[in-house]
């Protein structure tokens, strides 16, 4: 078994740029191949971040993301997503890059992970009241997220000690110039509220937040 050592990983580019995301599948890929997967398991895992910087999508890329799939005993993944992945039950995301691309700098474990949650239900909710507007972000509806016990361990393999894939990803990733000078947690959550009403028109286009 590859143990990997999350103390020697460098960043690789930006969250959600072709470098990173090659990156992150193929860690996730070596966590499953590490692991007892059923031979019969057919799961699928893809991000799409919608709305990126244009410098993530230079040289005739198509959209910023990756996928994971664990199909016909074999495990694979790769920068972008395909339709042979989507297709399989598993856990499949597509959100604004602005959304999300701080915050998952940070490393942590399952309090961490409830923090950052809690602390993102507060930023969705302060947009929807400046927006006026009940989901401007067009957030929630898909397929209900699906991952196989063996498969969920070994991704999330030794992260409450600082491993597992997100964390990994979190190491991997450098910062964005957009998040610099925004007030932001301690988890690198923005916080809305605290933004200049510059910041706030320019973090919504960012998003690209409905009727701002």
């Amino acid at each position: 078994m590859t143990e990997i050592n999350v103390a020697e990983i460098r960043p690789v580019g930006e969250f959600g740029s072709k470098a990173w995301c090659e990156a992150c599948a193929q860690y996730g890929v070596m966590l499953l191949e590490n692991a007892d997967i059923p031979a019969n398991t057919e799961w699928g895992f893809t991000e799409v971040y919608t709305h990126p910087p244009a410098r993530l999508l230079e040289d005739g890329r198509e959209l910023s993301g990756y996928y994971i799939m664990v199909k016909d005993e074999r495990v694979s993944g790769g920068d972008g997503v395909i339709n042979e992945c989507l297709e399989l039950p598993g856990f499949h995301v597509k959100i604004q890059w602005g959304l999300i691309a701080n915050q998952s700098g940070s490393k942590y474990g399952r309090e961490g992970q409830a923090q950052r949650q809690s602390e993102e239900r507060v930023l969705f909710s302060e947009i929807a009241k400046f927006v006026g507007s009940e989901n401007p972000l067009g957030l929630g509806g898909g397929k209900k997220p699906y991952f196989p016990r063996e498969v969920g361990a070994a991704l999330a393999r030794g992260s409450e000690s600082g491993g597992g894939l997100h964390n990994i990803a979190a190491a991997l990733q450098s910062p964005s110039p957009e998040f610099a000078d925004l007030p932001t947690t301690e988890l690198g959550v923005p916080v809305f509220s605290r933004m200049t009403d510059t910041q706030k028109r320019a973090f919504l286009e960012l998003c690209n937040a409905a009727s701002i």
